[in-house]
Order: structure tokens, then sequence, then C-alpha cells
């Protein structure tokens, strides 16, 4: 980065969120690219921050958002792109600190982990730290149904947002995934809205998708299965989850 560099990132929004605050707070220009479907309030959030908010025809997804993003960066040599779907970073950070407080957190006890595929960072990071240290772990990935790239699907509209691009990040090592588990849209936030009214959870749509996919992997498997909730439902109240 330059003091002239322009941060441009291609994301579903919350990644977005955190860059342009970032940005906000060491004085860089931030120019958000996200499909026109996601969340009012991520896009608000965006601009409230400071950030220019670039949006991208829903049916290209993330696919879309990441073209227009390279784009920018040819027109404009101070364009700077994070790119999370491809930043050795982004799962490094994952394997360094998520992970660590994981196991400490469970004691190492662990004998499944589960985790929906957007940038493909969690699952990898986590995963490879969890089967560098207990190798017999199950690594179980979560995507949409029917638009499951990590299945061989075509990419597709959903609405689990943050997951399910439409593609497979290249900072995810597939060997490691041991399965795939798809879940409907009404699944996910059929568990997300249970979540806030049983347990008083207020979590994203994508918490939901993990948390149903956990459940469905406890019917079949012994052991203990941990997941992550990544997000807060304030984020999507303008969507279907009301």
């Amino acid at each position: 980065l330059k003091p002239d560099s322009i941060i441009v990132e291609p994301t579903s929004g919350n990644t977005g969120i955190g860059i342009a605050l970032v940005g906000r707070l060491k004085g860089y220009r931030v120019r958000i690219v996200m499909p026109e479907g996601m969340s009012e309030e991520r896009k608000k959030l965006i601009k409230a921050l400071g950030a220019d908010l670039v949006l991208t025809p829903d049916r290209e997804s993330i696919p879309g958002a990441v073209r227009r993003a390279r784009e920018l960066a040819a027109d404009d040599p101070r364009v700077f792109i994070p790119q999370q779907f491809e930043n050795p970073d982004n799962p490094r950070i994952h394997y360094q600190e998520t992970a660590h407080e994981l196991w400490r957190q469970i004691r190492g006890e662990i004998d499944c982990f589960v985790a929906g595929v957007g940038s493909g960072g969690t699952l990898q990071g986590i995963g490879s730290f969890l089967k560098e240290n207990k190798p017999d772990v199950r690594i179980v990935a979560v995507e949409p149904k029917n638009v499951s790239a990590l299945l061989g699907h075509e990419p597709g509209l959903h609405q689990i947002q943050g997951i399910g691009d439409g593609f497979v990040p290249s900072i995810l090592n597939v060997a490691m995934v041991d399965e795939v588990l798809e879940v409907t849209d009404q699944d996910a936030i059929e568990t997300t809205r249970q979540l806030g009214r049983d347990y008083g959870l207020l979590v994203g749509i994508s918490s939901g998708a993990n948390v149903w996919a956990a459940r469905q992997l406890a019917k079949k498997t012994k052991g203990n299965i941990a997941t992550i909730l990544p997000d807060r439902a304030e984020r999507y109240f303008s969507t279907a989850l009301l």
C-alpha cells in the first residue's frame, strides 16, 4: 500500500465492512464491489464508513464482483486488491488465531468441524490446524443446496449470504475436506430464526446453515462436533430472515 492507494475488494459484504473501517482509520480510499442482491444493511454500513460501493448483477454472484474489481485495477495503477479468495493471509490468521481459540475452548476434544465455504479461509485455516493436531478429525464443508461448487454444481441464486459464491476458492485445499453437506435456504433461515427465538443468539443466515449441518451430522456421528457462528442477525433484517 502507498499513500495514494485505493483499496478495492470484491465481497458479499462483511469483509467489505471490515476493509471500509480499516481504510477509514488508515486514511485510504476504499471501493467495495459486491452483488446487488446482498442485504441493504451491509450496503448501508459500507457507505456509512465512507467507502464507495460498486454493485454488480446478482446473477453473476461473486465471480462477477471479482471480474469488476479486476477491471477497476486494470484502469487505475493506484488500486490494490487484498483478494480474500486468493490471499494466503486469510486462512493463515484462522490457523494462527481462530483455530487455537477453538482448540483451547474444547481442550482438543473434537471429532468433527463444520463450516460454510465463502472465501474458504475459515474452513482451510481451522481445518488444517485440526488435521495437524488430530489427524482423524473430520472436516465438513457446508454449501447451499444445488449450487455447491465443491460438488460440481453450476452457480445459482440462493439466500444464504456469505457462502456458496459459485466457485472453489484457490486458498481452499479440497483434499482436506472429508464431506460436503448441502443446506436449503429454508432450513438455514428457519434454523437461524430458531437460534434467536430459543437461545437468544441473533446470528446471520450462514450461521444457521452451519448449525443445521452440525445437527445433521450429530444424528449419524458420535463425538464432539464444533462449528462457527460467523455473523449477526442485524445485517439481515431486510432479507427473508424476517
